[in-house]
């Protein structure tokens, strides 16, 4: 009787989480789904059966956004974590006030809205780089915003300025695990700065590249807030991320059947890259 009055508590907590995911997540997503093989347009609906996903094939601006945003991934992905990794390593080499400052300072822009981030690094890339233009007569300043090249690399850069200090608390906190006895076998051993790192420090935080890994590869398919306030997928969408063609399919040409079939398959592009790299980064884990 008291495992079962056990039970019954235990499930009771959990009632309105399971209710929230169910209502919020579960049933959305199975709608979505259900809505993925129909003509929906907000107002009237049609079964199309497999339509939609056999027009994605042949949707040229959704596949080139597709591949903008999987070349933005890799790049913002690997840009990230090294440097994430680089000021985690800096600012525990030695605590100090100053340290402490540096890591509040890394970690702000995290803290700021995509949207206002966005308008910020807007008029840095438009006034400010103009400016400097002016200023040295260098043309490499002008029209960051204004084609595919340089529009690509804005957002990257925006991408690793408010990334980069929320990966490094991850860094840090695995780095500040290793324990001194280890760094100080090390050093009567007689290895370097570079044989500490990748001998000592590197396999020992290994676990914490599966978590960061993770979290930018989601983060940086569903960049949304900055790819609208910089570029708002201009010069004639050749800077569209996934999620922006998304959105302008559902509420401005009011395809929502055919946004969700983009959506389903934009959920299993990223579901599959997270499959492989949770078990690439895991095994890593296991090797070191």
């Amino acid at each position: 009787m008291k495992n079962q009055q056990k039970g019954l508590n235990y499930w009771l907590f959990l009632l309105p989480s399971l209710l929230a995911l169910l209502l919020v997540v579960i049933i959305p997503f199975a709608y979505g789904i259900f809505t993925s093989f129909t003509n929906f347009d907000g107002f009237k609906m049609a079964w199309v059966g497999i339509d939609n996903y056999l027009q994605l094939l042949e949707d040229r601006n959704f596949l080139e956004s597709l591949w903008f945003t999987v070349r933005f991934s890799l790049v913002s992905i690997v840009l990230v974590n090294v440097i994430g990794l680089s000021l985690g390593l800096l600012v525990t080499a030695r605590s100090n006030a100053l340290t402490n400052f540096f890591r509040t300072a890394f970690f702000v822009p995290n803290l700021i809205g995509g949207i206002i981030l966005g308008f910020i690094w807007q008029f840095v890339f438009i006034q400010a780089f103009s400016a400097i233009s002016q200023v040295t007569g260098w043309e490499f300043f002008n029209g960051w915003l204004a084609n595919e090249a340089t529009g690509f690399w804005a957002l990257v850069i925006v991408f690793l300025w408010q990334m980069s200090g929320y990966v490094m608390i991850i860094y840090v906190a695995f780095l500040n695990d290793i324990s001194n006895d280890v760094l100080e076998a090390a050093k009567i051993d007689g290895a370097g700065a570079w044989q500490m790192f990748w001998r000592v420090k590197f396999p020992l935080v290994a676990p914490a590249f599966t978590i960061s890994l993770f979290i930018t590869l989601a983060n940086a398919f569903k960049v949304y807030d900055l790819n609208l306030t910089l570029t708002n997928g201009g010069p004639f969408g050749s800077t569209e991320m996934l999620a922006m063609n998304i959105f302008n399919t559902a509420f401005e040409q009011y395809s929502q059947g055919y946004a969700q079939a983009k959506g389903i398959v934009f959920f299993l592009i990223v579901a599959i890259l997270t499959g492989i790299q949770m078990k690439f980064t895991q095994k890593r884990e296991v090797d070191v």
